[in-house]
This record gives structure tokens, sequence and C-alpha cells, in this order.
């Protein structure tokens, strides 16, 4: 018997068709990509021996990271108890798994040999981080699909509150796997701080829940929408804020901790495209002008508001992943603790990196991917809460 609480997609609305033709055109486009990619070789992309971690991966790392964020809304129903939450909950690991699986294909699309996969599946390296976040990434596919189960059928209902506490337990460990991919980087002085792992499981919040609200913009009944929009937009401002803190002790540690002061000196004060990536894409786009939005007028929170401000979110998480990721690439690792090195093969030397059509191409067709599988679940299944 069907839940009344909650509804199916209204497939004759614009926005859910819009949205389903947008996507299903830009993975055309990402597809396009990754033939150019893997034919030709990655010499068409703007990556090189320096740079190997490129536009794509930068997607991919804010994919992974918005998923743990996404599964949040579920956790704070049936977890901490907070009832109000409990109509979103449904939607919100539906969420959680498509950002996930977005992410993940990127990657998988970027490798020039997919199918190797499997073999990286078959063979683990337990003491490399990639081969145990392949561990963290499927099994949280799997405990957020049992945790859907949880609340689609009533007779297995029982189990909602240990599968989600399992749940939650597993979203910490998962994005503390992908904050210490960079942080046991020891070679790179961007990356090898303990505190990556506890920055991108707070960042993670903010991006997590700016997805999730451009999704509930885009598909959830305007009746309903008037129900939960003020309880949202108020949790986003208490995760920027959260994030933004979390990102200043990151920089802060950097400036203290002498061997990254260069480092950190390139990143906010040097003169390539760095500095404007963090102070004025991550600070002013991504934190400031959203707070101050949320705290305006724009507090009556329609769908337009919710939809620019959670976007402006996203875009300055973006930004802070491709200075953090890109810029840390760029700066030219030491090779000799307290000596310059010089050489012709780049040794000393500040990376160029300037990211082509083909890996925009296949970014953009991460998040088609999500919004996809999230239009397709919303079709198959009643997620979408209806008014309280």
């Amino acid at each position: 018997m069907a839940d009344p609480r909650y509804q199916i997609v209204d497939y004759s609305a614009n926005s859910y068709r819009v949205t389903l033709l947008t996507s299903l055109i830009l993975i055309v486009v990402a597809l396009i990509a990754v033939y150019n990619m893997e034919h030709e070789g990655h010499y068409i992309t703007g990556m090189n021996n320096q740079i190997v971690w490129g536009l794509p991966h930068v997607v991919a790392i804010f994919l992974i990271v918005s998923a743990s964020g996404a599964l949040n809304i579920a956790s704070i129903a049936s977890v901490f108890g907070r009832e109000f939450y409990t109509p979103l909950s449904r939607l919100s690991t539906v969420v959680a798994t498509a950002l996930l699986i977005g992410g993940l294909s990127v990657i998988l699309l970027d490798l020039g040999r997919p199918d190797r996969l499997l073999i990286a599946m078959s063979y683990y390296n337990f003491s490399s981080i990639f081969a145990w976040n392949i561990i963290l990434y499927t099994v949280f596919i799997g405990i957020a699909l049992i945790y859907l189960w949880t609340m689609l059928d009533w007779q297995v209902e029982k189990y909602r509150k240990p599968v989600g506490i399992t749940a939650f337990c597993w979203r910490l460990i998962l994005t503390a796997g992908t904050g210490s991919i960079f942080g046991v980087l020891v070679a790179r002085e961007a990356y090898d701080l303990v505190i990556m792992a506890p920055m991108f499981i707070v960042v993670s919040l903010v991006y997590g829940l700016a997805c999730y609200l451009v999704v509930l913009c885009l598909f959830l009944p305007e009746r309903s929408w008037q129900a939960f929009k003020d309880r949202l937009c108020r949790l986003l401002v208490i995760f920027i804020v959260a994030g933004l803190a979390m990102s200043v002790l990151y920089h802060m540690a950097n400036i203290w901790w002498f061997g990254a002061q260069a480092f950190e000196k390139f990143l906010l004060a040097g003169t390539d495209v760095y500095p404007w990536l963090v102070w004025g894409g991550h600070l002013i786009l991504g934190n400031i002008l959203p707070l101050v939005l949320l705290g305006i007028r724009f507090k009556q929170n329609n769908r337009a508001s919710t939809i620019l401000v959670s976007s402006l979110v996203i875009l300055g998480g973006m930004a802070q992943f491709y200075a953090l990721i890109i810029g840390g690439q760029a700066y030219p690792m030491p090779l000799i603790e307290g000596y310059d090195s010089a050489s012709t093969f780049f040794d000393g030397v500040i990376t160029n990196y300037s990211p082509s059509h083909w890996e925009i191409m296949l970014g953009l067709g991460g998040f088609a991917i999500s919004l996809l599988l999230i239009g397709f679940a919303l079709r198959v299944f009643r997620l979408l809460p209806e008014s309280t």
C-alpha cells in the first residue's frame, strides 16, 4: 500500500523534464569527451606529468564529499531523533547515493582503461589509501541502499535506526578517508596535514546540503517546499559558518608550520589564479555572499533565491577544491629539505595548468549522471514529502 505521506514526482512539471533532458545531453557530451581522451590520449587535456589530477578529479572529489554530507539530513532524523527531518530522509539517501556514483563515474571514465577497475577491486594493496577508499565507497552505496529500504518497506522499518547509525558512522569514515588521501601525501606541502580529514568532514555538510537543496527546489511541489524551507536554510547558514571556520584553521595551520609557509604564500598571495580562487571564489562567492543573501530579504527563501545561494556555495566549494588539489600539484615539490631544486625536468618550477574543454565536458557529465539517477528514482519510488 502506498504511503500517503510521500509522493512521486510530477512528470509533467517543466523543471523535471528540462532537468532530465539537460542531464541526458550532458552525459552524451561527457561520453564524447571520454571517447576522444581514450583514443587520442590525455595529451589533449590540460593534465601533464606534474598535474596528474585535473578538473575531472576536482569534480569527482567534490561529488564524493558532497555525497557524505547529503546523507546528513537522514542522519539528523534517524540518529538524532529530529522528527522534522524524517519526511526528507528518503530523498536524502537517494541524493547521497547518486552523488557518490556520479563522482566515481568521473574517476572511472578518466582512467583511460575503465575495465582495469576490476584489477583494483580484486587485488588490494592495503598499504594504499586508494585501496581502502574503494572499500569505503562501495560499502557506503550498499549501506545507503539498505537504509533506503528500511524507509520504503514498513516490514523492516524497525531496523531504520541501527542502519541509520551504521550509515552515519560509515559516512564519517568515508569522508575522513577521502581527506586522508591528501593528508598522507608527505611529498606535497599542501597536503601533509592531519587537519585534512576533519576539514573534509565539516565541508561535506555544507556542500552536501547545498546539492540537496538544489534537488529539493527543482522537484518538490510548492506547498511542501513552504513547510521545510526556513529550517533547511537556517541549517545551511550553520554549516557554512562551520565549513569556513575549518578552512581558516587549515590555512592557519599551514602558516604556522614552517614547511608549508612558502606554499601558503603561493596560494594566498601568488601571481597565479589560485589566490583569486581562494579569496574571490571560495571566501566571497562561496561563503560571504551566501551568508549575506540568507541574512537579508532572501530570508523569504523562495525557490529562486535558494537555488542561487546553493549554487554559489557549490561554486565556492569547487573553487576551494580546485585551489587545493591542483594548486597543491602546481607548487614544486621540495626534493631536498632546505635547498632549492632546478633541472630540465621542471624541478623547482611552478606548473601551469588550464583545463581543456574535454575535461570540462567530462566534469559536467558527473553532475549529469547524479541528476539523471535522482530523476529516475523520483519516478520509481515515493521520495518527495507531502506538506506537513
